[in-house]
């Protein structure tokens, strides 16, 4: 572990200003749109803009870091994401801040491809499950704690945005001040989308599901809170506490899944965060009352909670019940492929939930979340009814972040050995130029 730690400092504190920032950022604009009178659709189609950008980029990057570099594209695409908050500040339109929420969704999942090619390269097949949870440690808990800078000042001021400029910043520091050498560029190509559903219906769909219900989850919970006159404190636990317990829940449900049928844990999941939505629309009655009159939110955290836990480990489960029914080597294309599917459904997200949030008021949002999530556990109960469930010795539950990309996912020590950074080494010094 402390060597770990000792080879990657740098990529990970320059990972934890990066997620701060982030998390800070989507909370603050959820926030600002409502107190901008922003309609709940425009605010929808702003917020998917990231999940365009996403999808863009994931598209591109490859190209760019053979031609330029980690190091270089790590700084260019930080300082884009770093000018375009600012810019948000200064140019208040919905239209306009969706053209930068493509910007920034570029901007980060370039970010993302170069932190997890850099860990790849750095890591060894003894110790690469501990990189991946060091990681996922400092992705979520830098989240949730830059959600509480929401207090730093108020978001009709510029000095929130200025502030998460800095920060993103920061984080180019710890990274262009590393003496380590980059790593070269792995291209990882997915698994058709054919070959993909052909392997696994159930985890191509579900994978598409789970991408819209999580896209609108992150992007309007804030919206949410602030349309039921949550207090900036309280929008600030909130958003806290979706991150921070659906990072515990990975590793309890996880075990459960590699003990039970895959699909049953998948199924029962997805019921469970299906119900725990319907429980916090029902406990949220009034809430949305000035101080004193409002109900207590007690519960409508707890329902939060336990909504996260059933949640967010999904993705992690969807892929290890897809690797069930291939071999070890498709491992890492079949991840790239579920990717794919997942920004797909992860674009229409934020759009269609604010439909239904502007169709039926703030608790449109858990409505939106109820329904998807029912979606995905009919859809998977058909689909033990069509087929059997395999036993594949190779495939595991491994916790990952929604984000990963598949150069992340070669971390997965189930997947195929990956080449240790010591045979790089040897190998280069035979090369004569």
């Amino acid at each position: 572990m402390n060597k770990v730690l000792k080879n990657s400092w740098a990529l990970f504190l320059g990972m934890g200003c990066i997620m701060m920032a982030y998390g800070f950022q989507g909370s603050l604009l959820g926030v600002r749109a409502v107190q901008e009178e922003f309609s709940l659709t425009a605010t929808g189609f702003m917020m998917s803009g990231y999940f365009v950008g996403y999808f863009i980029g994931a598209a591109t990057i490859p190209n760019i870091i053979s031609r330029v570099g980690h190091i270089r594209v790590f700084a260019a695409f930080a300082s884009l994401a770093s000018l375009v908050i600012l810019i948000h500040s200064i140019l208040i339109n919905p239209f306009i801040w969706f053209l930068l929420r493509v910007l920034t969704g570029i901007s980060m999942v370039c970010i993302y491809t170069v932190a997890e090619s850099w860990l790849n390269d750095r890591s060894t097949n003894k110790n690469r499950g501990s990189v991946l949870s060091i990681y996922m440690v400092i992705l979520y808990g830098s989240m949730g704690t830059g959600m509480f800078l929401l207090n730093f000042s108020s978001p009709v001021n510029f000095q929130p945005f200025i502030l998460v400029s800095v920060i993103t910043s920061a984080a180019l520091i710890p990274i262009l001040l590393t003496k380590k050498k980059p790593p070269t560029f792995k291209r990882i190509k997915a698994m058709t989308l054919k070959d993909l559903y052909e392997a696994s219906p159930f985890g191509m769909v579900s994978s598409f599901f789970y991408g819209t219900i999580q896209a609108a989850l992150f992007t309007l919970l804030a919206v949410y809170a602030t349309s039921m006159n949550f207090t900036i404190l309280e929008i600030s636990i909130v958003t806290f506490l979706l991150a921070i317990s659906g990072a515990i829940s990975q590793f309890p449900v996880g075990k459960l899944s590699d003990k039970y049928d895959r699909r049953l844990v998948i199924v029962i999941s997805t019921f469970g965060a299906s119900a725990f939505a319907l429980f916090a629309i029902l406990v949220s009655r009034q809430m949305y009352l000035p101080e004193g009159l409002a109900t207590s939110k007690t519960w409508f955290y707890v329902f939060l909670i336990l909504f996260s836990f059933c949640s967010l480990p999904m993705f992690s489960q969807i892929l290890a019940h897809t690797n069930d029914y291939i071999p070890k080597e498709k491992f890492v294309a079949a991840g790239a492929g579920l990717q794919f599917v997942f920004g797909l459904g992860a674009i229409s997200g934020p759009f269609l939930c604010s439909i239904f949030m502007d169709l039926v008021g703030s608790n449109g949002f858990f409505i939106f979340l109820f329904f998807f999530h029912a979606v995905i556990g009919v859809f998977g109960i058909y689909r033990m009814r069509v087929r059997k469930t395999v036993e594949n010795p190779d495939s595991q539950f491994v916790a990952m972040p929604q984000t990963i990309t598949p150069a992340g996912i070669e971390l997965n020590p189930t997947t195929e050995p990956i080449a240790e950074p010591e045979k790089k080494l040897e190998g280069n010094k035979d090369i004569k130029i």
